[in-house]
């Protein structure tokens, strides 16, 4: 049986799960938590929310945009979470997704005094021994940090970006619940464990520990730097390590206009086209030759300095394509811009995403209609990011899983391409991508990476061949012992079990408050001991608990709706 303590064993969590449930049935999911069945592992017997109905304002919402402000009201960890659910299309549906994306971290700013002491508390000195000027006013406020602006004591302007006090404790508690809520889902709701919300629940559990350490940022803002070290048309902004730690990041102050105000930069003498182009070369470069990209490059990450030069910022979000992926992509690319879905189903196989339980005939078909879809329109007019979007959304209704880096690159994407469309009515993203896709295609195929594949075969092949004969000898040394072993998974029997459980809790209460009636009965015969309004005590008091009792019982059977 699942139990309390692996939802979660600190007692804190109980009056914060008991707000998420309150908020979740609030905004309608009350039919989520009767399937969960919470209300029992928290407090047993004894139903801690009431399902109410909903508002008439809330009933005229769709149930994607009381998710949405239902996520919002929970505060910063469940942000962050729709915010990565937006980014996963394999996982829930479009309408869900084009939710998810509006959701906003809307939060009253930390006052300059906390803020302060954080930084004190980081860089272990007073904050005015440490600079001239520290702005009181944030640039930005988000749930995670604050950015405010500041001058050294040798002059020189930068930005601290500081990590809002006691959040780190809020998000490990939210965290701790969302992996018990997950353990529930896989076990409670039908088809749960086919989106592993567990896996899904790590993963963000890792995403979100690494935006809470400001240090990583700054070793990630260093590898950018690196990247484009020899790149005059992309700035990115030094780290001052000595005013840096986990919980502060002081950068480089740098002026600029951002990219989306266009009436600012037409003043200012920039030229949109250029700075469009620049924009999505910079990106292509990351995802194509550095596997390592910017995977949040939204209008406010983005500022144009003089000579039309990119500054980009917030390194908190990125992602990240190994040689494999790299190459899976560009094939997959090509193939659908050259109308191939017999490469497209090959490459799936070879890959191992496509597994046997897939429908080949059904999916070919249906790659064929997506790809007729886009076959008319001219090739300005075909949005990549939409395009691998829609791709992803195909391969998740056949239960193909991409990885989550490739839902990461297909959104920045269409941000990437929004941004090059809205400065360039004229931008072509396929001009862009063609080139270093078909570059990437060509290389992998050159006689250097032809022999170090065949290598690296060769490596696997005889590392197999040294395991294999101890492998076998294993195997049959365990037949032989009878220590051989298969163990067998029942799915669906959990909330069977919890019933029955249930009921053989009734039953023994049932029995305990039979039992005291009867001994109260006996006791009442005697007239001995202690006596009360002419009775003995003793029964009048078995009487009294085994009403209690009866009278506990029979609430929590009629509050259950079950009898």
């Amino acid at each position: 049986m699942l139990t309390f303590s692996r939802i979660n064993r600190n007692l804190r969590s109980l009056k914060r799960y008991r707000q998420i449930l309150g908020v979740l049935i609030k905004y309608g999911f009350g039919h989520i938590v009767e399937q969960l069945n919470i209300d029992y592992y928290l407090e047993l017997g004894k139903r801690i929310v009431s399902l109410g109905t909903l508002s008439h304002e809330l009933e005229r919402l769709s149930q994607a945009e009381r998710l949405r402000l239902a996520l919002e009201e929970l505060g910063p960890t469940f942000i962050k979470l729709g915010q990565l659910l937006s980014t996963r299309p394999d996982v829930i549906p479009p309408e869900y997704i084009n939710e998810l994306k509006k959701l906003q971290d809307c939060v009253p700013a930390v006052s300059t005094e906390e803020i302060k002491k954080q930084f004190e508390r980081e860089l272990g000195a007073k904050a005015d021994a440490l600079f001239q000027n520290f702005d009181p006013i944030p640039l930005a406020t988000a749930s995670v940090a604050q950015v405010h602006r500041g001058i050294l004591k040798n002059g020189e302007q930068v930005v601290f970006k500081i990590r809002r006090p006691g959040i780190q404790r809020v998000i490990e508690t939210d965290v701790d619940i969302l992996m018990g809520l997950a353990y529930l889902v896989e076990n409670h709701l039908p088809g749960g464990d086919m989106y592993d919300p567990i896996g899904l629940v790590k993963e963000f559990r890792r995403t979100i520990n690494r935006e809470l350490d400001f240090s990583r940022e700054g070793r990630t803002i260093e590898r950018f730097s690196k990247n484009f070290a020899d790149d005059d048309a992309v700035r990115i902004p030094q780290v001052h390590w000595e005013y840096s730690g986990r919980t502060v990041l002081t950068l480089e102050y740098l002026a600029g206009i951002k990219v989306s105000h266009l009436d600012e930069l037409i003043q200012a003498g920039y030229d949109l086209k250029i700075i469009a182009h620049r924009g999505a070369a910079s990106f292509l470069k990351q995802v194509f030759e550095h596997g390592f990209f910017h995977a949040d490059p939204h209008p406010g990450n983005i500022y144009v300095l003089p000579d039309n030069v990119l500054c980009i910022f917030d390194f908190g979000m990125v992602g990240r394509l190994d040689e494999d992926l790299k190459l899976q992509l560009t094939e997959l690319l090509l193939s659908i811009l050259e109308r191939d879905v017999d490469h497209i189903i090959s490459q799936l196989l070879y890959s191992g995403d496509l597994h046997d339980d897939s429908n080949l005939k059904n999916l070919k078909r249906d790659l064929s209609e997506f790809i007729d879809d886009y076959y008319d329109l001219l090739l300005q007019d075909i949005q990549v990011g939409k395009l691998l979007i829609d791709f992803i959304q195909i391969l998740a209704d056949y239960q193909i899983k991409f990885p989550s880096n490739m839902m990461l690159l297909a959104r920045a994407l269409i941000v990437i391409e929004g941004l090059g469309r809205q400065l360039d009515p004229t931008f072509n993203m396929i001009d862009q991508v063609r080139p270093f896709a078909e570059r990437i295609v060509r290389e992998r195929y050159t006689p250097a990476n032809v022999s170090k594949d065949l290598l690296r075969t060769l490596q696997s092949y005889h590392s197999l061949g040294k395991s294999l004969p101890k492998d076998i000898k294993e195997f049959i040394n365990r037949i032989n012992h009878n220590k051989f072993k298969i163990d067998l998974e029942h799915r669906g029997l959990e909330r069977l079990i919890t019933d029955l459980d249930k009921s053989s809790n009734r039953i023994s209460f049932s029995l305990v408050i039979a039992a005291l009636v009867i001994g109260s009965s006996i006791i009442m015969q005697t007239d001995k001991g202690p006596i009360l309004f002419g009775f003995p005590a003793l029964g009048l008091l078995g009487y009294s608990i085994a009403g209690f009792l009866g009278f506990a019982l029979a609430i929590a059977i009629l509050r259950s709706g079950r009898m």
